[in-house]
């Protein structure tokens, strides 16, 4: 990844929405977590006593003012929304990355699942994507799709195609299973280790007679055809010759959704 754009400050009102939405009375950022974040990114804190957000705020946009770029920002979201400190909290995590990429969209940036930054096409208007976004939404809503599947109908994934909701929802199988049992591989790899073989780690049945190891070894092939066709083509080809149309998405999001339960519901 190349590093992100930080020789520019972030204007005055994207600091002050950034902040609103680490930082928010209720569900934002304590403020022991907020120090420590700031102390991370070696950012002095000027207003403790100050509300949440506005502490953050002055401590943000007084350390962009003395460096004369926007690294402190990126600095703290980073440290603010490390992946690990999320475990078990994955909608709280979501819900905080979201707001935080509606913001970052402007500057040609998106905070990814991985805990890494990535540069985007620059926003010019998220109005058209968060359309789009909550339409696709309330249909997989109307799908019972998983929640680990909704997390990826976001506005700066959709302001294009629905290219980028369909192949994050396909990576997040794969971080589930790597998660769940340690392992440090993807792909096909990845499955076969977590699923294939006589005696493996994943069962989504008892394995007791040939139906059973049929349908075992039906959702290993089907991972691996989601991975085959939405991720390693997709890596090599330019997004815009990989359009996926509203009704196709709702399909793959939902044979993504599929996918999960399975995994969640394996012994």
């Amino acid at each position: 990844m190349s590093e992100p754009r930080t020789e520019r400050p972030f204007s005055a009102g994207q600091v002050e929405r950034l902040a609103q939405a680490l930082a928010e009375t209720d569900a934002g950022l304590k403020g022991v977590e907020i120090g420590h974040a700031l102390a991370k990114a070696r950012i002095p804190d000027v207003d403790p006593q100050n509300t949440k957000w506005k502490r953050l705020y002055n401590a943000l946009i007084t350390q962009q003012g003395r460096s004369g770029t926007g690294i402190c920002v990126v600095n703290f979201i980073h440290y603010a929304l490390e992946p690990a400190r999320y475990v078990g909290k994955t909608e709280v995590f979501e819900q905080r990355r979201e707001e935080v990429n509606n913001v970052l969209a402007f500057r040609g940036l998106r905070f990814t699942a991985e805990g890494k930054f990535e540069r985007i096409e620059q926003a010019r208007t998220l109005g058209e994507a968060e359309r789009r976004a909550n339409r696709l939404r309330d249909k997989l809503k109307e799908r019972d799709v998983h929640e680990d599947v909704l997390a990826f109908c976001r506005a700066e994934l959709l302001e294009d195609n629905y290219f980028h909701a369909v192949l994050e929802a396909v990576k997040s199988i794969d971080i589930k299973l790597k998660r769940r049992l340690d392992l440090d591989m993807d792909g096909a790899e990845l499955y076969d280790a977590a699923l294939g073989g006589t005696a493996p780690r994943l069962q989504i049945n008892l394995l007791q007679n040939r139906s059973q190891r049929s349908e075992q070894s039906g959702f290993l092939n089907l991972l691996k055809g989601l991975y085959g066709t939405f991720r390693n083509p997709t890596a090599h080809e330019a997004r815009i010759e990989w359009a996926i149309s509203e009704e196709d998405a709702l399909d793959l999001l939902s044979i993504a959704s599929y996918a999960h339960r399975r995994v969640d519901r394996a012994t």
